[in-house]
């Protein structure tokens, strides 16, 4: 991590089903990916700039940034100086609840704007990290209901269902479970559209409409999640990169750092210290993962 950036990615284990990320970028920049979860990335200082779905937006301070499930974006510097931030990433049916429970919203709830300018919701965020920090597992669970309401009723809501799949959309939907299944030995765009009786430049078009992103592109956020999921079952780091077609660690190290904003070794130490307090019954919740990538320091408010 370039000299300066700090980056702490961690979980508190009163907050199941919530993963958080307090970090200082000034050179980082995030590749296209998604995320399982929501994000709501509250801006302290500096200006963060991302590509979300096909548009360039920026985000500073007392903005908070909001990313639905499955929906690329990527993430760098807007000013020189950088950004810091505090992310909260909630569980989809966390969210769902949330929504069921304050607002009587019942099915698949998102937000409508990749930014809202809210001083007072980017104050509950950063509430939310400082509760769970001083294990207060009163506080972090009601200020998270709280912004996670406010949100919604404010910028979000119920999604839209989504119009009958045309042939291309098929032959995506098909391609992305060839893909899935084949993770560590994918075939050539060439064979899958031939397997699939498409052309090559139709299924990458087709692809790209549905999700995002080509192919290759979606192949290795997949890779990534999929490692994700290995490393919170402790698989090693070295052993995950191979079971996802990734060539060795390093080449994990390299796209999982681009995607999550912290290496997998950081990341699953932050997994295992969630673990271990849950096993041992710790008093108040763990601040699970304590430690700062790269420098030992806490980033910046």
């Amino acid at each position: 991590m370039a000299s300066g950036e700090r980056a702490r990615y961690w979980q508190y284990s009163e907050l199941p089903g919530v993963d958080l990320l307090h970090a200082h970028y000034i050179h980082k920049a995030f590749a296209r990916h998604t995320h399982e979860t929501f994000v709501f990335a509250a801006i302290t200082e500096g200006v963060e700039a991302f590509h979300y779905r096909d548009e360039l937006v920026h985000a500073g301070p007392g903005q908070i940034a909001l990313v639905n499930p499955d929906t690329p974006h990527t993430g760098h510097a807007g000013v020189p100086e950088g950004w810091t931030y505090r992310t909260i990433y909630p569980d989809a049916g966390l969210v769902r609840s949330i929504a069921a429970d304050t607002l009587a919203l019942r099915g698949s709830v998102g937000f409508t704007s990749p930014v809202i300018d809210d001083p007072y919701a980017a104050r509950l965020v950063v509430g939310v990290h400082r509760a769970a920090e001083e294990g207060n597992a009163l506080a972090a669970d009601s200020l998270l209901r709280l912004v996670t309401a406010r949100m919604l009723r404010s910028h979000g809501g119920l999604i839209t269902p989504l119009p009958p799949r045309s042939a291309g959309a098929r032959n995506a939907a098909r391609a992305r479970a060839v893909l899935e299944e084949r993770m560590a030995d994918p075939p050539t765009l060439e064979q899958l559209a031939t397997d699939l009786g498409t052309s090559p430049f139709a299924l990458l078009r087709a692809f790209r409409d549905a999700y995002g992103m080509p192919p290759h592109t979606w192949l290795t956020d997949a890779r990534v999640r999929r490692a994700r999921r290995l490393l919170d079952a402790g698989t090693p780091p070295a052993d995950a990169a191979v079971a996802v077609g990734f060539t060795d660690q390093p080449h994990l190290n390299r796209h999982f750092t681009r995607s999550v904003g912290v290496p997998p070794g950081a990341y699953q130490r932050s997994r295992g210290a969630a673990r271990a307090s849950d096993s041992t019954g710790g008093s108040g919740g763990s601040v699970a993962g304590a430690r700062t990538y790269k420098t030992g320091r806490p980033p910046r408010t």
